[in-house]
């Protein structure tokens, strides 16, 4: 499949990465892996296998490793991996979708070690402020089934047939390069992880693209193997960071100080709901940050 190359990006992906690279290699598409300066064997991993590997001294996130890769070959077809995921089935229903000249992604089936479809992430719709208001308020976790949440993590879509989509996961998603280059690919303000695929994707729409499921072509997916290496503080940092990022690009200014109000008061909620149940300030120094980097957003338009 020489018009598909298949970008897997690893950070300590000692554990994931052979089985990924072993069902990549098994399409028939060429691999590419970019390491983002892991410490651990995920090097040696992927040279025995003798995939084709860039290594970086340094973490230079996921957005910015992926237009890396994209850079390094020039296949018209892109296929991101995540390490995690071990590819189950022809991805020729993917190439498909994607031959489209409308169509600048299309993502397939999600599932679980158990063979469960992973729904709620595999697919979701472009989040609205008030998604973003709920989800950093803690709205979604405590009330999963809310309409908001509902509509936000397609609980309503019927998985079992292809269709227009507003965002399949970054974990498993085929792009065209042509979209990619008009679009300028990921930007990667949003470092290290979180949005990047959100944003891409809302930019490609709001420029006349589409993206598509695609059920047919199955990955199975552990998830999160990245995001556990990350420690607590730095991972509510990152991704409210890239939250907030996100709402000042794509929302009003109006909607995005909502957004960074919610954040605010979201955290000093669990900041007092976690010294009640623990009599620990544990989480002050992790959500005062937070509080932070919102406030600067809020103020300034800016939380770097």
């Amino acid at each position: 499949m020489e018009d598909v190359s298949i970008l897997v990006i690893t950070h300590n992906s000692e554990a994931e990465i052979g089985r990924c690279l072993e069902a990549a290699v098994a399409t028939g598409a060429h691999v590419i892996v970019i390491d983002n300066a892991s410490e651990d064997q995920t090097r040696r991993e992927v040279e025995r296998r003798g995939v084709r590997l860039i290594a970086n001294p340094s973490n230079l996130g996921f957005a910015a490793a992926v237009n890396q890769g994209v850079r390094a070959q020039s296949a018209p077809l892109l296929l991101l991996l995540n390490p995690d995921a071990i590819i189950q089935t022809s991805i020729r229903p993917l190439r498909q979708a994607c031959l489209d000249e409308r169509t600048a992604a299309a993502g397939g089936m999600l599932t679980d070690e158990a063979g469960d479809p992973q729904i709620g992430f595999m697919v979701r719709r472009f989040p609205t402020p008030t998604a973003l208001c709920f989800e950093a308020l803690g709205i979604n976790r405590v009330w999963s089934r809310n309409p908001v949440n509902w509509h936000y993590r397609c609980l309503d879509l019927d998985y079992r047939r292809s269709q227009d989509v507003d965002q399949p996961a970054g974990a498993f998603l085929m792009i065209r390069r042509d979209a990619w280059e008009k679009l300028s690919g990921f930007d990667e303000n949003f470092y290290p992880l979180w949005y990047e695929d959100v944003d891409f994707l809302k930019r490609a729409r709001d420029s006349g693209y589409r993206a598509r499921f695609v059920p047919e072509t199955v990955a199975k997916h552990t998830g999160g193997h990245s995001i556990r290496k990350i420690s607590l503080e730095f991972r509510q940092i990152y991704w409210y960071r890239n939250l907030v990022t996100y709402a000042a690009k794509h929302f009003s200014r109006g909607a995005e100080k909502s957004v960074c109000l919610a954040v605010i008061f979201g955290s000093v909620l669990r900041t007092v709901l976690d010294f009640a149940r623990h009599r620990s300030l544990k989480t002050l120094a992790v959500y005062g940050n937070v509080v932070r980097l919102a406030g600067r957003q809020l103020l300034f338009g800016s939380a770097s």
